[in-house]
């Protein structure tokens, strides 16, 4: 990318707190705007005390180097986080020796297992942004590593921590959740299985309310939509409807034994954040790997379904594969 990355780069601009023992945290991937939103916040002048007292310290950068989108915005995300203070390092393992915890950015989720396992190895804390992977088997992988190294780890969208999503999953709105429907852009990237990319977004939405226990999957396919069907194995019903056409957002409606209630307004990266600084400050996962596991069961079982033309798709078996 033709930029100079040393550990010795850092320059501090309007930043003079450090971080105490144990709150130094390392991001890997600055190919996405969530690194720089999350710097922001970790970062900033003003303590909010949610957060801890954790700092982003150090940065490399890689990231993807092949998804065009997401490369072509490293020179400049590398300039917004060394603003607030972050220095850039040439390698993982020059980071993980400056860092506690850390939070793996990178967008191209074909790099996340042979990153993480560097973490993993360095007995380190880490957040897998989403898609954990781009594929079921790396999502495998991760946690079976996390589990052979005894290091806690997950993944998680933003969007399940829409404003009313925890309290609708609690019951305390509308009563048990019967059913759900969630909506999301679902721009595509060749490297990766369709809804992995973006449309994953809506699939946290659904499974944020309706949790494990999805049976089988069928998708409906056209260039601007996507209709995505999963049956669970109680009878319950989750759709994702994803948009490739006309104005995009997100969005939905939840069905429970008590009536039915709209999905709150998307408000931005802070309340996954909070549940991210708990998770380092705790090592207690708020997203099981079962869940993860099964929401990205879910969405090969959307391109499967694609493949055959719609038919429905077995999720556990895609899961016992």
């Amino acid at each position: 990318m033709g930029v100079g990355l040393s550990a010795m780069s850092m320059t501090k601009v309007g930043f003079s707190n450090e971080p105490m023992p144990g709150k130094r945290v390392g991001i890997i991937g600055l190919d996405t705007s969530h690194s720089v939103a999350f710097t922001k916040e970790l970062n900033a002048s003003t303590s909010d005390e949610k957060l801890k007292g954790y700092r982003v310290v150090a940065a490399y950068p890689y990231g993807s180097r092949t998804i065009e989108s997401s490369a072509k915005r490293i020179p400049g995300y590398i300039d917004d986080v060394k603003k607030h203070g972050v220095a850039i390092v040439d390698s993982i393992e020059a980071l993980l020796a400056q860092v506690d915890v850390v939070l793996l950015e990178t967008n191209d989720g074909r790099l996340h297992l042979e990153q993480v396992l560097q973490v993993f190895k360095a007995g380190k804390r880490v957040f897998i942004d989403k898609p954990i992977a781009a594929s079921l088997s790396d999502t495998k992988a991760i946690f079976d590593a996390a589990k052979q190294y005894g290091i806690p780890t997950f993944s998680s969208s933003s969007l399940r921590y829409v404003e009313n999503i925890p309290a609708l999953a609690s019951g305390k709105l509308i009563g048990n959740i019967t059913g759900a429907d969630a909506f999301a852009p679902a721009t595509l990237e060749p490297t990766h299985p369709d809804l992995f990319w973006y449309g994953i977004h809506g699939v946290e939405m659904l499974y944020a309310l309706l949790g494990t226990g999805c049976k089988e999957v069928r998708r409906m396919y056209s260039d601007g939509t996507d209709i995505v069907v999963g049956t669970w194995t109680d009878g319950r019903v989750g759709v994702f409807r994803g948009i490739r056409e006309g104005k995009g957002g997100f969005g939905g409606m939840a069905y429970g034994t008590k009536g039915q209630q709209t999905i709150g307004e998307y408000k931005g990266y802070l309340p996954l954040l909070y549940h991210i600084v708990d998770f380092f400050n705790s090592g207690i996962v708020p997203v099981s790997p079962e869940e993860t596991t099964e929401l990205v069961a879910f969405m090969e079982a959307a391109d499967e379904s694609k493949r055959r033309g719609g038919v429905a798709v077995n999720v556990a078996g895609l899961l016992k594969m």
